[in-house]
């Protein structure tokens, strides 16, 4: 038989597992999904660029919060963050704290953002390669790098598309 005390112990701990799962069930899926859902963009772009506001669609399909500022020159944040002239393209975005510089997939982003490696200020994506997020225009894609890069100016391959 149980004590009146064990009764109460085992029915709170019943009661503890049952609010942990109940918070499970309502967290995003995965840590990717955690880290995009948490993250707030912020992207600097011209109002010339119709191919950027189709990168900014990317990334609220893919769970960020999107805060657009329109500059007739974006030139200036590139320089404020240190993205290196070599890699620059249409627009430049910070999402919590890290520089995103040209079509990055959305998922790159999480990645980093979940990993924080050493050493990376950013990803960039040079150019407006053909098949990159807000390029898929028909059915022709280019193979492209991202690109991870220092706060120095230094870069290295951190994925192939």
């Amino acid at each position: 038989m149980l004590s009146r005390r064990s009764f109460l112990s085992y029915a709170g701990g019943g009661a503890a597992v049952l609010l942990v799962a109940r918070e499970l069930r309502a967290a995003p899926t995965s840590s990717a999904d955690a880290a995009s859902a948490r993250a707030k963009a912020v992207v600097y772009l011209s109002p010339a660029c119709g191919c950027c506001a189709d990168w900014v669609k990317h990334l609220k399909q893919n769970q960020f919060d999107v805060e657009v500022r329109t500059l007739e020159d974006v030139d200036p944040i590139k320089r404020q963050h240190k993205v290196p002239e070599r890699l620059w393209a249409c627009h430049t975005a910070v999402v919590d704290g890290v520089v995103v510089e040209g079509h990055v997939p959305a998922d790159l982003i999480t990645r980093v953002l979940r990993e924080r490696p050493a050493g990376v200020a950013g990803l960039a994506v040079a150019g407006m390669p053909m098949g990159s997020p807000g390029m898929e225009h028909g059915d022709h894609k280019e193979p492209y790098d991202v690109l991870a890069f220092s706060g120095r100016g230094e870069s290295k391959v951190f994925a192939k598309r």
